[in-house]
């Protein structure tokens, strides 16, 4: 375990910012949200939680400059993936699918993503200050408005309508990876009577097939 002396300069701080903030990463590759504590976290880095606060006021305010990193690392490679998947000639019933498709694909591949966006508004935007709500909120609006660039450039029949289609597909997102990692509970009622297995939802199928009727639905409406 390491052990730091206190930061005096900047670039210290910013260090040890960064240590916080990549040490947490680690966590989060071995267990889910929930689980992340300040007293392991603190542990693991070598600093009392006290000092931990002093870099970040909370657990959560780690955990949703983690999600903003990870969203924009997201929409950093969604250009490539979408240029090679999504033809422009082809019609835009196809275009559609293959964004959801690619949209789903790449998210099956980064499970910190999914599992920060599936706690945001439930536990990541809790106890936090106005001030670390507000700068989350604006790299979100952010995030959503280059994701909603790159799918109108694939799909320009979206439009305007772009933007609000992606937030929706977050949300969305956050809501099928909660739900395709069910409880031990759940799992023991599933086996016992499989008539409920039906409500069993699995990752990508489900939310490729709700992404898909989401591109379509905002389509069909602006045709309306």
């Amino acid at each position: 375990m390491p052990t730091f002396q206190r930061a005096r300069s900047e670039e210290q701080r910013e260090i040890r910012r960064r240590t916080i903030l990549d040490t947490t990463v680690t966590m989060l590759g071995e267990m889910p949200v929930g689980a992340i504590s300040l007293n392991e976290l603190s542990r693991r880095i070598g600093l009392a939680k006290s000092n931990v606060l002093r870099y970040f006021e909370s657990r959560e305010a780690i955990l949703l400059e983690l999600l903003d990193r990870a969203w924009q690392e997201w929409n950093a490679d969604l250009p490539g993936l979408l240029a090679a998947a999504v033809d422009p000639g082809r019609p835009v019933e196809e275009r559609s699918e293959r964004l959801a498709a690619v949209l789903t694909d790449s998210l099956a591949e980064r499970r910190m993503l999914c599992d920060l966006l599936s706690a945001q508004a439930g536990v990541l935007e809790h106890n936090v200050s106005p001030e670390v709500a507000a700068r989350h909120k604006r790299a979100t609006m952010a995030n959503v408005g280059a994701l909603a660039e790159l799918a109108r450039r694939h799909v320009p029949e979206l439009g305007e309508d772009s933007e609000r289609m992606c937030a929706s597909a977050i949300l969305a997102v956050g809501a099928v990876w909660t739900h395709a990692r069910p409880s031990a509970a759940m799992l023991a009622a599933y086996e016992a009577d499989p008539a409920l297995a039906v409500m069993r939802m699995e990752f990508v199928p489900s939310l490729r097939d709700i992404l898909a009727t989401l591109v379509a639905g905002t389509l069909a409406r602006r045709r309306a």
